[in-house]
């Protein structure tokens, strides 16, 4: 059979090279742009991207924070054109993560990462098996005891499936992947995006035995914090990280408790640097960017020494999370396959999954305090803005401490490593 014949200038724009005209068939290779070097052509202009979930409704209420990029166009595209070589997707994958924040390749050995997220993913576990034999990662499955889902109390009774929640889960489920292959995953889903629930599974990704617990949702600062729900973030030698928000300078919470690592988002790209990639805050306008900002409520926890806010201060660390120079996810539930994600939400699961890298936290430890403990391990990120505040280091950066970014990105295992 004759195949299909795509144009030239549609596989370039879709960042794959012609390599040949075969019987009137186009057989093609990926661009050795379409991993690395796409996201940094897309960070020098506007790109398009539309928020997994909606914006809380309520008090209390969370929204996952992942963006998707809807201006990428992936792989998945051409299937119907029996396009006859292996496409790379587009989006940073294992390596350049590894590559950018100085990991090791097979980290995670002996630790339990969870994922907490509301509603349900149904392919959850095989979209997780299609990124992991992409990049050749070993396989993480139900049957080989490395994978498991369960509901907010520990059960197989699931909540209804949302298609944006199941982006969300893909996206943390690739990230932690990616950083921490050899790490045991549970995928624990709460009933609803209320605080009560997703607190409810947070609590349970303990009890299951997670050493480490990604969150990847937010919501408005209320009163009713402190009382209500920071207990559920309250778990000694558990390393808890949240995602500093999307909505560019202002606090949120969880990230806000005291308990968590408030994890910020950067814009990360190739260089010609001795490190070979450089970062700076991630600011798409004055409504979208990563968050910071000083908490109306929680208190300072003890290791943040920062002077301009009496209470806490978001971020601790930072992490790629500009869509513009985004990482791949496979999610084939509500979505068609490959696709480029960004959004704070990937962030907090990279940071959770370098502190499974570097070992088990303490027995009676925050593991939040470790990177105060450990400045100079870290890379410093000092440009770049994500709204206008005074003092100015909360939503600007700088040498040293800054809200948007923390103290920084990870420069190997030093700064979240137990003593």
């Amino acid at each position: 059979m004759r195949q299909a014949s795509i144009p030239r200038k549609q596989l370039a724009a879709a960042g794959f090279a012609v390599a040949a005209l075969v019987g009137g068939g186009i057989t093609i290779a990926p661009s050795a742009s379409a991993s690395s070097v796409a996201p940094q052509a897309a960070a020098r202009h506007h790109v398009h991207t539309r928020h997994l979930c909606a914006a809380p409704k309520h008090v209390r209420q969370m929204s996952c924070l992942a963006e998707v990029r809807t201006d990428v166009a992936q792989p998945h595209a051409f299937a119907a054109h029996a396009v006859t070589a292996a496409a790379t997707p587009s989006g940073y994958g294992p390596g350049d993560l590894l590559s950018a924040y100085n990991l090791p390749a097979n980290g995670g050995a002996g630790a339990t990462i969870a994922i907490v997220d509301a509603q349900d993913d149904p392919n959850a576990e095989s979209d997780l098996a299609t990124y992991r034999a992409q990049y050749g990662l070993p396989a993480c499955t139900t049957d080989n005891g490395c994978f498991q889902k369960a509901d907010q109390g520990g059960g197989t009774n699931y909540p209804s499936a949302d298609s944006g929640w199941a982006g969300e889960i893909s996206l943390d489920l690739d990230m932690v992947s990616a950083v921490a292959p050899n790490a045991h995953i549970i995928l624990v889903e709460a009933n609803s995006a209320n605080m009560s629930d997703l607190g409810t599974a947070v609590n349970e990704a303990v009890s299951l035995g997670a050493t480490e617990v990604s969150n990847s949702y937010g919501g408005s600062e209320d009163s009713s914090d402190l009382s209500a729900d920071d207990s559920y973030f309250n778990h000694p030698g558990v390393a808890i990280t949240v995602s500093a928000g999307d909505s560019a300078y202002g606090a949120e919470y969880p990230a806000a408790s005291q308990y968590v690592t408030s994890v910020g988002g950067t814009s990360l790209t190739r260089d010609s640097s001795s490190r070979g990639w450089s970062e700076s805050v991630w600011s798409t306008s004055s409504t979208e960017g990563t968050g910071s900002g000083c908490s109306a409520y929680d208190p300072k926890p003890s290791w943040q020494t920062d002077t301009g806010c009496a209470k806490r201060t978001i971020a601790d660390v930072s992490a790629v999370a500009d869509p513009a120079t985004g990482v791949a996810v496979y999610d084939s539930y509500g979505a068609s396959g490959w696709q480029v994600y960004g959004g704070t939400s990937a962030a907090s699961p990279i940071i959770a999954a370098v502190y499974a890298d570097a070992g088990a936290p303490g027995s009676g430890d925050y593991p939040a305090q470790y990177p105060y403990l450990h400045t100079d391990a870290l890379n410093d990120v000092t440009s770049g803005s994500n709204g206008s505040c005074d003092p100015s280091y909360l939503c600007t950066a700088g040498t040293g401490y800054d809200g948007p970014t923390g103290l920084g990105t990870p420069n190997g295992l030093t700064a979240f490593t137990a003593g």
